[in-house]
């Protein structure tokens, strides 16, 4: 038995809310549905639970992110303690079991992306400079996990697990995305990316085009421009940008 970690969680936890209310805030999982974890030992996961006063990710607090085991029990008295973890944990639990390179996990239901997909639509590098860690992304190929059932058993996880192989992301058709990352920021901002892509599809589609990979060349000339412009700095975005929203609802 692995005891719970001895360190403060609390920064770690507000982290998580914050990025919850990015996710609601850009669309990609509104109303209540929708969750994020965070690896914290090799038995233990921080994630957003439901709580006594759910409303929903857009008003995702701290004290709804609690430490649970990989099996959904309390990871340390008192967590648990009205709040229950998501029917989805084993989505969580079965990644960060299998993936040793993950260190987070989003999971989302943007409308645009599960809309593409439905449409036949994948998620193809059809830009470039325009969203540079996007392009990477889809140029990698992003696979799909083809039930539309709720992840909810060791089972249906593993299924999507082997789906997903070694991709950081995967759709799940007919209900939304699981990505992940090192980090909690690099997960969402994966989500978004494909967002932005599935948007674009669609629209070029609506509008009677047809969509077209980008060349090898132009592909070939996409810089890395590093974790502090891609990773940092889009972060800070999010997170102004959910501020600067969350005062204009306040306001009115």
């Amino acid at each position: 038995m692995t005891d719970a970690p001895k360190t403060d969680l609390s920064a770690a936890r507000e982290h998580i809310a914050q990025a919850c209310r990015v996710l609601a805030s850009r669309s990609l999982s509104d109303g209540f549905l929708g969750h994020i974890s965070l690896r914290v030992s090799a038995e233990h996961m921080l994630i957003r639970c439901r709580g006594p006063h759910e409303r929903g990710l857009a008003w995702t607090e701290a004290r709804d992110v609690r430490l649970v085991k990989m099996d959904g029990s309390q990871g340390a008295p008192g967590e648990l303690d009205g709040w229950s973890p998501p029917s989805e944990l084993p989505l969580h639990a079965e990644v960060l079991r299998h993936r040793s390179d993950v260190g987070a996990v989003v999971h989302a239901h943007p409308p645009a992306v599960v809309a593409a997909d439905l449409a036949g639509l994948g998620i193809r590098p059809i830009i470039g400079a325009f969203d540079i860690p996007g392009a990477k992304l889809a140029a990698g190929g992003v696979p799909v996990y083809p039930r539309s059932a709720l992840i909810r058993n060791k089972t249906l996880a593993r299924e999507m697990v082997d789906a997903m192989a070694e991709r950081p992301v995967v759709i799940l058709r007919g209900h939304g995305v699981t990505a992940t990352g090192d980090s909690v920021a690099q997960a969402v901002l994966r989500v978004l990316s494909l967002d932005t892509i599935a948007r674009m599809s669609l629209a070029v589609v609506s509008a009677g085009g047809a969509l077209r990979d980008i060349s090898d060349d132009d592909m070939a000339e996409l810089p890395d421009l590093g974790s502090s412009l891609n990773l940092e700095i889009a972060w800070r975005h999010e997170l102004s940008r959910l501020e600067q929203t969350t005062m204009s609802i306040t306001c009115r």
